[in-house]
C-alpha cells in the first residue's frame, strides 16, 4: 500500500510543481488553460498550493487516513470538472480525469487495507 500512496502523492507533486510555478509567474500558458489571473484563479492557485504542500508532507510522513482524505477530495473535484467547465475537450479536464482514475485506485487500495480502522467509531 505505501507504494501506491507514494505514487499518487508523487503524481500530485510532479503535476503541481510546474502548475504552481507557472501560475506564480502569471504564464500565458496557464492563462490559456485556466483563464485570466482573476480572484477565481488566485483561489485555484491556493488550492493547488495546498494540495502540493500536503502531498510533500505526506510523502515524508505517510499517514494513510490523511492521504485518503486528500485523495478523496481531489477525486471529487476532478471528476466534477467536466460539468463545471462545460466540456470534456479541455487539457485541464482530461488530465483531471486521468489523475482521478489513478487516485481512485489508490483509494480502493487504502480502504481495502485499512478501511475498517478508518471507519471505526471512537
Amino acid at each position: 500500500m505505501p507504494t501506491l500512496m507514494t505514487l499518487s502523492l508523487a503524481v500530485n507533486i510532479l503535476v503541481l510543481v510546474p502548475i504552481v510555478v507557472l501560475m506564480s509567474i502569471k504564464s500565458p500558458l496557464v492563462d490559456e488553460a485556466c483563464g485570466l489571473f482573476t480572484a477565481a484563479r488566485r483561489i485555484l492557485f491556493s488550492i493547488c498550493f495546498t494540495i502540493l504542500s500536503a502531498s510533500i508532507v505526506l510523502v515524508n510522513i505517510p499517514v494513510p487516513a490523511f492521504v485518503a482524505a486528500l485523495l478523496l477530495m481531489q477525486v471529487v473535484y476532478k471528476i466534477t470538472t467536466p460539468v463545471t467547465v462545460g466540456r470534456l475537450q479541455n487539457p485541464v479536464v482530461m488530465s483531471n480525469l486521468l489523475i482521478a482514475a489513478f487516485h481512485s485506485a489508490t483509494l480502493v487500495r487504502i480502504f481495502s487495507t485499512i478501511g475498517e480502522v478508518l471507519f471505526a467509531l471512537g
